[in-house]
Parts: C-alpha cells; sequence; structure tokens
C-alpha cells in the first residue's frame, strides 16, 4: 500500500513539473491532425513531408519535455534522499 501512494505521488510530481515546464514555453504548438489535404479535383494542396515533418518536431519538442520532468523529479528525489 505503501509504495502504491509513493507511485502516485511521484506520478503527481511529475504531472505538475510538466505542466510548469509547459507553462514556461512561448511557442509550443499542438500537433495537426488535418494532414495533407486534397481539393476536390484530387489535387494535394499541402505537402505531407512538411506535414510529418512539423509533426515530428512539435512531437520531439513534447518528448523532451516530459523526458525533463521526469529527470528533475529524480533530482528531486535523490536530494530528498540525501536530506533524510
Amino acid at each position: 500500500m505503501n509504495q502504491i501512494n509513493k507511485d502516485t505521488s511521484r506520478r503527481q510530481r511529475q504531472h505538475e513539473l510538466l505542466i510548469a515546464l509547459i507553462k514556461q514555453q512561448n511557442d509550443l504548438e499542438l500537433m495537426d491532425s488535418e494532414g495533407s489535404m486534397f481539393d476536390s479535383s484530387g489535387i494535394n494542396t499541402s505537402d505531407p513531408a512538411k506535414w510529418l515533418d512539423r509533426n515530428r518536431r512539435v512531437l520531439a519538442k513534447y518528448h523532451s519535455l516530459v523526458t525533463s520532468s521526469i529527470t528533475l523529479d529524480a533530482l528531486l528525489d535523490s536530494e530528498g534522499m540525501q536530506n533524510d
């Protein structure tokens, strides 16, 4: 039971760290779910490679934020263990 509470507390702390990191971002974009669009004549109105590349960059940004929040949490946890 104690381990479950510890895991829940850790997830909550990581979530709070992630939200704080997201709030610091000035230009954080959302993924584009539209993809490449075709008009009624079947002509592609956007480049699918650009769409994929943009979404890849957005996903990489979010991944780095999540990784940073996990790393910060681990540092805070290790500092807490050293102070005990």
